[in-house]
């Protein structure tokens, strides 16, 4: 006998699941949108038509990054970010120079053999901007003008590869050579995802830049907690690749993902 309090019950069930299903996220094997970053490095991954990403990423000095993202149409996407240092805390604030913009065009979309290919422009550096030391540039150099391309496999979940070659217009520093880097992303669970990526620093070692030449190696683990709310945490620069670096730098990343 079906009672008031069971279909209450299955009501609550239903507009659970229904939620679930409708519910945005990059991260997991239940994952139903293409990650377009890894930690700092783009993937060939993007919004749909009609969706949108709003990001904020929080590091070092206060600092707070905040951007949104939407899918114009099918390949294409476009955002602007802004943000800077002493936002939280007690120091006085510092904005960056300029909004950061990217856009990203995707080429082939991926086959059986064959990876997805997209071309693409972000302004946007990462971690505090060192305009005061005359570089003129981000702690993380932007990607500025680059190619890459993404493949993805069902083991164990999702597995997805990821490489690109990147010039960055951060050239303040005196180093502008074009940049290689890599990546991968793996599935833990429906709803996590770890994520690897190895930016090869070729153009931040030599001229004034910052870098020692080891490259950038970071990790980043991301976590959906459903209606489309991600949240993240980076290992960042383990290879200390700068001064001032123990363990690796550490900052905090919250995504939402909706439909317009």
């Amino acid at each position: 006998m079906i009672t008031i309090n069971k279909i209450l019950i299955l009501s609550v069930l239903i507009a659970a699941t229904h939620n679930l299903v409708m519910a945005q996220s990059y991260a997991g094997s239940a994952a139903n949108v293409e990650p377009t970053m890894l930690v700092d490095k783009p993937t060939a991954g993007l919004l749909k038509r009609g969706s949108y990403s709003v990001s904020s990423n929080f590091f070092q000095r206060g600092g707070m990054l905040i951007g949104i993202t939407v899918g114009i149409f099918e390949p294409f996407t476009f955002g602007i970010s802004y943000g800077g240092t002493g936002i939280i805390g007690k120091d006085s604030i510092n904005m960056n120079p300029v909004p950061g913009v990217n856009a990203k065009l995707r080429l082939v979309g991926e086959g059986i053999l064959m990876p997805a290919l997209a071309i693409g422009f972000d302004s946007q550096g990462k971690e505090p901007y060192l305009g005061a030391d005359s570089l003129k540039r981000y702690t993380i150099k932007s990607p500025g003008v680059y190619v890459v391309a993404s493949k993805n496999y069902a083991i164990l979940g999702n597995l997805s590869i990821h490489g690109g070659l990147n010039k960055s217009l951060e050239t303040g520093d005196g180093d502008g050579d074009l940049n290689m880097f890599i990546g991968v992303e793996k599935s833990l669970s429906s709803d996590v995802s770890i994520m690897m990526e190895y930016d090869f620093g070729v153009n931040d070692n030599h001229g004034h830049a910052i870098g020692k030449g080891n490259g950038y190696l970071n990790f980043g683990f991301r976590w959906s907690w459903g209606k489309g709310l991600v949240v993240g945490f980076n290992l960042k620069n383990i290879t200390k690749n700068q001064d001032n670096v123990d363990v690796g730098n550490r900052t905090l990343q919250i995504d939402y993902i909706g439909e317009l």
